[in-house]
């Protein structure tokens, strides 16, 4: 026996290690998780050893703290997952629905007959492809107005070329 805790935590580290690895290995399939979520059980262990009145680790005391540490890992998961759901779902709602393969030169004409703030908001942006942070801070705004410049502008542009591909619908049917 080993009065020290932290010695006694150092002899059963050996034996007990692949025993945690391969329990959480067998539970959450992936090698690197199931060396982070070790690295934390032992991490808990020294923890534990440390304190005031220390507990005595041992090798089910261990896979204990591993079972936690793997459900705590899985809620960690499942609210990640649900946060990356609202984040699409929130972006479905504001993806601009117009899906259409534009023609190039067209496409530049359109963008040419646009207002000046419009067209360097598009161009900053899509040709460009600078992130909207980038784009506002060029054109001297927040990242709000520039939000609100970039639906308008993309309004203003989808007008404009649709106003374009109508009158000339209307040319070939005439002429």
């Amino acid at each position: 026996m080993v009065d020290d805790p932290g010695a006694a935590l150092l002899q059963l580290y050996d034996a007990a290690l692949p025993q945690v690895y391969g329990y959480l290995l067998r539970r959450c399939g992936r090698v690197a998780w199931a060396e982070d979520l070790t690295a934390e059980v032992f991490l808990a262990a020294v923890d534990a050893v440390r304190r005031d009145q220390p507990t005595v680790v041992s090798t089910a005391w261990l896979l204990g703290v591993a079972r936690h540490k793997l459900v705590d890992h899985r809620r960690r998961q499942a609210r990640e997952h649900r946060h990356l759901g609202a984040v699409g779902d929130d972006q479905a709602e504001t993806t601009d629905p117009w899906d259409v393969h534009l023609d190039s030169v067209r496409a530049h004409e359109t963008l040419s007959r646009l207002a000046a703030h419009h067209r360097s908001a598009l161009v900053l942006r899509y040709l460009d492809d600078l992130p909207v942070p980038e784009v506002a801070v060029l054109l001297g705004r927040s990242i709000h107005s520039t939000e609100g410049l970039l639906v308008r502008a993309r309004a203003a542009f989808r007008r404009a070329y649709t106003e374009k591909t109508s009158t000339a619908g209307e040319e070939g049917c005439d002429g």
